[in-house]
Formats: structure tokens, C-alpha cells, sequence
């Protein structure tokens, strides 16, 4: 004989082997069919443990090779000082040589807000493909950002990734929303807001929990002496409009110019609006038609208060960002979240959540229960139509918890969160897992009809559907392999479905090659005790047709 026929000889010897200790399993919990209820009761409850105890998040953080640094002054730090400390930081992290190019910006920080008091840095790194050793992950490299400006005093570095999902929020981690509800005062805001901050530094679940908000910034308080303005026949409100024209800016008008539409903005050049005697030099135009400088009718007031105020859902809201800790699921950040806020935040004050934080909250544990629950429901209805029965489908509907089960702990073995690619290869496994069950259950209910007793059909289809079961089960993990060994960018996604659905189908096969016979012999009875007449008739049927 050649090599293919001693293969298949060995082959078909080991198979043979395997069905005569199959077949010995399979007799053994069709004789003891309590057994079977005490593993499917254990089995649930097992998947329901892991429900509420596996980690959780929305989609699994990649290496998408961007960071964001947001370099933060103290509030009323001019532009010069700002790049001052923008330069420090740049000279710091320019020759690390994961990053390949970058640019930077003063005046405006990693959430495109301008102010005069931060900077930031958009971070290019080298393709992943370069940096696939040890420490040139994007973790790594933003720990070395951070080692690298760690002297810099005269600001905070805070280090952002491009969210997973474009428009959800400005950057990765966690972003809510501080909300005062009852009408306080920013000051009293901002303080529950840093004694928020502060209770979720202090949870092992949270990394570097901040705002960029303070009430610390410089300001002018104007008040317009309405009384003079009368006396000098002027009117308060062109004051007003000549303020705002001058230093805020004011639309004016539209032109074109080569194909192209340009707005026209009125305001005064920036050397002429550096200080309070610049308002000597703006003019308003009396009843009696002179020019009167506005600086006369002003009077100002220094005080300190933010640079501005948002809200969120029409409330004064103060914006905290953060990261999850190292080992730490995006849902445990949020449930952690959730009772920090309880503990710290008094009456009158809430939170919101923002960004792809707001979209894993409002969309939980409880969604992925009904995601099941539906999906069951669908493959049971389908299959009460196949086999216009009530009994005969919950033998295969009964089967699937066991994957199921297995899937999570595999995700469990490898340390990975209950995210929407892990959902997407359960929903998958469901329908294969029914699928096999429904190889043996529909072998079993033709050998039923043909005259063969329960306990002979349930035994026969085991025998006869085992190869080609084991081979359709053992292509589909085989082929889920290189998934499971994914690396570069994407690799957390493909790992999360590969490891999901490759070890929930590794237990569910073994579990329902076991499960189903014995599960068959119990429904198949039920449904000839409830529907003897109905069962009676199906059986006459089909040997009269045969």
C-alpha cells in the first residue's frame, strides 16, 4: 500500500477506536439521564456566572498607531509661555524612534478647544510591521512619553489614542459629563467635580482620571456706566456693539474671489487690543454725530472664573476624561464610575456619560442576554416548523449553553472582555452548534418513524453522525486558528471572535455529542406520552411510505 492508504487505514482504525468508547459514553447517559440535567443545570449556571462576571466593553482597543498629547499650562499662561513648554515637550519625545512623524500646535488642546494655556501633538507611528518587538506596542510607547516628560513642571501631559469608532467621542478611554442640576454656582460645580476626580484616581480600575476645566483663569468683568453714556449722548447698546466688534469680531458680509466665497470679519488688528487703554482708542459715534472713545464709558473689574462653561442635556456640565487601568475592561471602568459618583456627588448634581462611554452604558449585560434570548427564541421556532413538534427542538435548543459556556471560559483563559466581536462569534456559534444537534436529533426522529425504539434511534444517529460531526466541528476550529493567533493592528478584534467561537464550538461539540441522544430519548418520550395519537399517526405515515 502508498502512503494515502496506510494513512486512511490508520485513519479509519483510530475512528473505529473512537466510536466503540463513544458509543460506551453515549449508552451511559441514556441510562442515567439524571446525569445529563445536573451537567446542563451546572453548565447554565455557569454561563449565567460568567455573564455577570466577565469583563466587559464595547470594541476591544487596537493599535491604531496615533497619540494625541495634550500638554496643559496653568489656567492664564499666555501663548509664549505655552510654546515655551510645547518646545520642552517636543525636544523630550522627538527621538523616540517608534514615532515617525508628528505635528503640534499651540493654542489649542487634544479636544480642539482653543486656549491660550495648552498645546498638543499629533503622533504618527511607524507601521506596526516595524515595531513588532517587544515594547514598540502603542502601550509602550505612550508609557515612554510619559517617562519622558515627567520633568516637565510647568504643565501636564495627559496622552490620548484615536477612538475606535470615528464621531464617538475625541479620544479613547472614558469621557463623561459632571452635571449641575439644581442651579449652584460653577464654583460649587467644579468642586464636586475635583472630588470626583480625586474618588476615582483612588480605584485601581481607573488611569489618570482629569479636566481641563478651572475657575483660575484672569478676567475682566466690563460694566457699561449707562448714566454717563446718556449725559454724552450715547446709547449703551452701540457701546456694547462697538466692544464686541473690535475684540470679538463680527461678520459682515460674503465675497468672491477666484470661484471661491470668503466671509468679510470686522475686528480690530491684535496690537490694538493687547490691554485696557487699547478701548481709548475704539470710538462710538454720539446723537450729536462726534467720535467719543469708549474707554470713558467702562469700567472693569478683575476676577477669576473659567474660560467657558458647556452644557450637556441643557445642564452646566464640567467635560472628565480618563483611561482605564492596565487589566481593566472599559465596563469596569464604568461600573466603577457609577459608584464613585454615588458616594461623592451630592443632591442636585449628576453625570452623564459621553463619547463610546454612553454608548457601552446605555447598551450592557442585559443587551447580550436578549441578543441570546432572541436568537434562541428564533432557531426553536424554525425548528418546531421542521419538525412540527414542541419536544423534539428543545433537544437541540437544550444543547447550546454548553458552548456557549465554553466560549466565555476560553475568553476567560485568555484574558479577553465581553465586547461586541466576542458577541458576534456567539451569535455565529448558536447557529452552528444547532446545526449539529440537529444532525443527530433529525437521524434519530427518521430512525424513530421507521419502528426502531427510542433508546436503538437515539443510539444510531450517535454512531452514524459522529464522523462527519467531528469533521465539520474540527474544520471550523482549525479554521479559526489563525484568528486566535492574530497580531498587528486589528489583532484584538480577530482574537475575540477566534477564541470565542473556536472554544465554544471545541466544548459544544464534545458536550452535545453526549447531551443530545439522551436529551432526545427525554423529549421523545414527553412527546409520545402528551401527543401518543399524533406520534402513532406520524409513525403509520412514514412506513407507508417507505
Amino acid at each position: 500500500m502508498g502512503f494515502s492508504d496506510r494513512f486512511h487505514e490508520a485513519f479509519n482504525r483510530a475512528i473505529a477506536r473512537l466510536l466503540s468508547g463513544y458509543s460506551k459514553g453515549v449508552d451511559f447517559f441514556v441510562r442515567h439521564r439524571w446525569t445529563v440535567a445536573v451537567l446542563f443545570v451546572l453548565f447554565t449556571a455557569g454561563l449565567g456566572f460568567m455573564l455577570m462576571t466577565t469583563k466587559t466593553g464595547l470594541v476591544p482597543q487596537e493599535d491604531l498607531g496615533t497619540i494625541n498629547v495634550n500638554v496643559q499650562c496653568a489656567p492664564g499662561t499666555n501663548l509664549e509661555e505655552t510654546k515655551k513648554a510645547v518646545d520642552e515637550a517636543e525636544q523630550a519625545i522627538k527621538d523616540i524612534p517608534e514615532i515617525r512623524l508628528y505635528s503640534r500646535v499651540v493654542g489649542s488642546n487634544s479636544r480642539r478647544e482653543t486656549t491660550a494655556a495648552a498645546g498638543n501633538f499629533n503622533i504618527k507611528l511607524v507601521n506596526w510591521s516595524e515595531r513588532s518587538y517587544k515594547g514598540g506596542d502603542i502601550n509602550s510607547v505612550m508609557e515612554e512619553i510619559y517617562r519622558r516628560t515627567a520633568h516637565i513642571s510647568s504643565a501636564s501631559i495627559r496622552l490620548t489614542t484615536r477612538p475606535m469608532i470615528s464621531g464617538y467621542g475625541s479620544g479613547s478611554g472614558f469621557e463623561m459629563y459632571v452635571q449641575d442640576r439644581k442651579g449652584g454656582t460653577t464654583e460649587d460645580l467644579f468642586k464636586y467635580t475635583k472630588e470626583l476626580i480625586a474618588g476615582l484616581n483612588e480605584r485601581p480600575e481607573i488611569s489618570r482620571a482629569y479636566t481641563t476645566f478651572d475657575t483660575k483663569y484672569p478676567q475682566y468683568v466690563v460694566e457699561v456706566d449707562a448714566a454717563h453714556c446718556i449725559r454724552n449722548g450715547v446709547k449703551p447698546s452701540d457701546v456694547l456693539n462697538v466692544l464686541s466688534t473690535y475684540v470679538g469680531g463680527r461678520y459682515s458680509s460674503n465675497f468672491n474671489r477666484f470661484t471661491k466665497l470668503y466671509r468679510v470679519m470686522v475686528q480690530a488688528s491684535p496690537q490694538f487690543r493687547t490691554g485696557i487703554d487699547s478701548f481709548d482708542d475704539m470710538y462710538v459715534r454720539t446723537s450729536s454725530g462726534e467720535m467719543s472713545p469708549i474707554g470713558q464709558y467702562l469700567k472693569f473689574t478683575k476676577v477669576y472664573g473659567s474660560e467657558s462653561l458647556s452644557r450637556f442635556n441643557l445642564f452646566p456640565s464640567i467635560a472628565v476624561m480618563g483611561e482605564n487601568a492596565v487589566g481593566y475592561s472599559s465596563g469596569q471602568a464604568i461600573q466603577a464610575i457609577r459608584e464613585v459618583a454615588a458616594q461623592v456627588l451630592p443632591e442636585g448634581y449628576g453625570f452623564e456619560f459621553g463619547g463610546m462611554s454612553r454608548e457601552e452604558a446605555q447598551n450592557g449585560a442585559g443587551s447580550t442576554v436578549v441578543v441570546f434570548a432572541l436568537c434562541l427564541l428564533f432557531i426553536y421556532l424554525i425548528l418546531c416548523a421542521l419538525y412540527e413538534s414542541l419536544f423534539i427542538p428543545l433537544a437541540v435548543i437544550l444543547s447550546v449553553p454548553f458552548g456557549l459556556c465554553g466560549s466565555f471560559i476560553f475568553a476567560r483563559i485568555w484574558g479577553l472582555e465581553n465586547n461586541i466581536y466576542l458577541q458576534i462569534g456567539l451569535i455565529m456559534l448558536i447557529g452552528l452548534l444547532a446545526k449539529t444537534a440537529v444532525l443527530m436529533t433529525e437521524y434519530a426522529s427518521r430512525m424513530r418513524s421507521s419502528g426502531s425504539s427510542i433508546v436503538d434511534s437515539a443510539r444510531g444517529s450517535a454512531r452514524e453522525r459522529l464522523r462527519p460531526i467531528l469533521m465539520t466541528s474540527l474544520t471550523m476550529v482549525i479554521g479559526m486558528v489563525p484568528l486566535i493567533l492574530a497580531k498587528g493592528a486589528g489583532a484584538n478584534g480577530d482574537i475575540s471572535v477566534g477564541v470565542g467561537a473556536a472554544g465554544g464550538m471545541l466544548v459544544g461539540t464534545i458536550a452535545l455529542l453526549f447531551m443530545t441522544p439522551a436529551f432526545f430519548v427525554i423529549f421523545q418520550k414527553g412527546q409520545e406520552r402528551v401527543m401518543p395519537v399524533r406520534s402513532a399517526g406520524l409513525s403509520e405515515y412514514s412506513r407507508k411510505e417507505e
